[in-house]
């Protein structure tokens, strides 16, 4: 699309940890920029940079503040949609080692491929994103990274800038094999301030599958800012 996105996305969890009483927080900052890279194609550029606190989840009751890995996707894109109406996206994505601290995951240099596919029907938005990542060294270790990472997502357009949304942000971890599957379902509303247009979603978290001591339910709220570009 030609528009330049910069959301802020809150996620607290809860539930897990050592007494139950667990507590995980994560500010993801993650702008989408398309870049025009020839008369059909465009370059989105997507990056998610999180921030990140945890609470009581390690036997020593302690408190963690700190950076996790950053993600840089590129996805080569066609500016229009297929006949069947199909828009899509591959390219490589980058893990920078940007950790802080080892409860926030490796820090390793990593990479891997990631996609995109949805369809825009009337008021429906269906699709997944998905990538998998290795790190340079280590793969096959605790301390590397071998991850893949699957995100059905549905949109339901009600009107007046309100929408229903819901996602599965699905990752497995091959060398610990284990899951983390939060599900996440609520309503978001674009409005403006002012000349600037903005999005903001509220909704639930339910964790259909976590490591042991992981949490078990949330929220999550993202403040998104719009910025329309012009179209070549």
């Amino acid at each position: 699309a030609n528009l330049i996105s910069v959301p802020f996305q809150w996620n607290a969890a809860y539930g897990g940890g050592v007494d139950d009483d667990g507590q995980w927080y994560t500010l993801n900052i993650q702008p989408v920029i398309p870049i025009s890279i020839a008369p059909d194609w465009n370059l989105i550029v997507r990056t998610i940079v999180p921030v990140m606190g945890r609470e009581d989840v390690s036997p020593l009751d302690s408190s963690e503040r700190g950076f996790g890995n950053t993600l840089q996707s590129f996805f080569f894109s066609p500016k229009a949609p297929t006949a069947g109406g199909l828009i899509w996206g591959v390219g490589p994505a980058f893990n920078y080692p940007t950790s802080t601290d080892p409860m926030f995951g490796p820090s390793k240099w990593g990479a891997g491929p990631t996609g995109v596919a949805l369809i825009q029907k009337g008021p429906v938005t269906a699709g997944i994103l998905a990538n998998q990542i290795w790190s340079f060294e280590d793969s096959d270790q605790p301390d590397g990274i071998n991850a893949a990472f699957m995100q059905p997502f549905f949109a339901y357009s009600l009107g007046k800038g309100w929408t229903v949304n819901a996602n599965i942000q699905a990752s497995y971890d091959w060398v610990g094999k284990d899951w983390t599957a939060p599900m996440n379902a609520g309503v978001s509303k674009v409005f403006h301030v002012g000349g600037q247009a903005m999005s903001l979603y509220a909704g639930g978290t339910y964790y259909l599958a976590s490591p042991d001591g992981g949490p078990e339910w949330g929220f999550q709220t993202t403040l998104t800012f719009l910025f329309p570009t012009k179209k070549k």
